[in-house]
């Protein structure tokens, strides 16, 4: 599941660099999976909440339209699935177009995608559920393999997290997995006032807090590190030059870390941060930058009713 030389090396560079940093995948062990289904469900964040009425409202228009690219039944393959629990209402949507449908949740947390494959078993049995264990591009390789259509979800606006040139770097790599019937449902989170944006990453009961001090814990449990979670605090800043949401870790203190595994002390300053996390909010054009230099063409845009959050159909070039 976790490779640990994966996370040392992560571990190592991000926080003997000059501006510390960890990549947002750390967060993604059982208990970090857990937490972010807990913000999910949280009143200040609006993006689930937004995207999943995007589905319940456009899902037959958004799987017609990625069913006319393609001259065969469509696999969906989803990336970063966790346990599905919205992209079943776009599940359902395809159900009713075409019978039988294959779904591959890929995720690197075994616990959602157990849970999503039990509860699609029991709800929706016209599915054939194929959870897949592993990174994205582990998951993109096998699907290059397939017979047949297929349409690849990047959905919840997982792609701002990434910095426009590793998108397209990953988009590109979707591209040369859907084949040439293939389509690509692409969920981004639109630019709007931060004072609606920031509760919804430092939300009043704490959990993102929580979130995001258990990559600390992680490398305590995983690396043999002395972090004192208490020292640390969650600071979220909007950086509108970058369009996006930052999340770091703050040190309350001067301190000094040691990381066992790694044989390694950190040294921190009084209000050092290290950063975590940034989410990219997109305006259409930046989108379409985005799709044209992976080589996908956008078909379809679909947006809740707020406009809060728009979901992109795109194909090969």
């Amino acid at each position: 599941m976790h490779d640990p030389t994966t996370l040392a090396d992560a571990v190592r560079r991000g926080l003997t660099a000059a501006a510390k940093s960890l990549p947002p995948s750390l967060f993604y062990d059982e208990r970090g999976s857990r937490l972010f289904d807990r913000i999910t469900e949280l009143p200040e964040y609006y993006l689930t909440r937004a995207e999943r009425s995007i589905f319940e409202g456009a899902g037959n228009a958004i799987v017609a339209e990625a069913a006319r690219h393609a001259a065969s039944p469509l696999t969906v393959l989803e990336l970063g699935a966790g346990n599905a629990s919205k992209t079943q209402v776009l599940l359902r949507a395809l159900v009713r177009r075409q019978g039988s449908t294959r779904f591959v949740p890929a995720d690197v947390s075994p616990a959602p995608l157990e849970e999503a494959r039990a509860r699609l078993a029991r709800e929706e049995p016209q599915l054939d559920v194929r959870p897949h264990l592993g990174t994205h591009a582990e998951a993109l390789a096998a699907a290059r393999a397939w017979d047949g259509a297929r349409l690849v979800l990047f959905i919840g606006s997982s792609i701002g997290n990434y910095e426009d040139e590793d998108a397209i770097e990953l988009l590109t790599e979707i591209r040369r997995a859907l084949g040439a019937e293939g389509s690509l449902l692409l969920g981004t989170d639109l630019r709007k006032s931060p004072e609606l944006l920031l509760p919804a990453y430092d939300d009043a009961q704490g959990v993102t807090s929580e979130f995001n001090k258990n990559v600390l814990r992680r490398i305590n449990r995983e690396l043999g590190g002395r972090f004192d979670l208490e020292c640390f605090r969650h600071v979220a800043l909007w950086n509108d030059a970058a369009s996006c949401i930052e999340m770091h870790l703050e040190s309350t203190r001067a301190q000094r870390v040691r990381i066992d595994a790694l044989d390694l002390e950190v040294s921190f300053a009084a209000r050092e941060r290290i950063h975590t996390e940034s989410s990219h909010k997109y305006d259409e054009g930046r989108v379409e930058r985005l799709l044209a230099a992976a080589g996908l063409a956008r078909s379809a845009e679909f947006k809740d009713e707020r406009s809060l959050f728009a979901v992109h159909l795109a194909h090969a070039r």
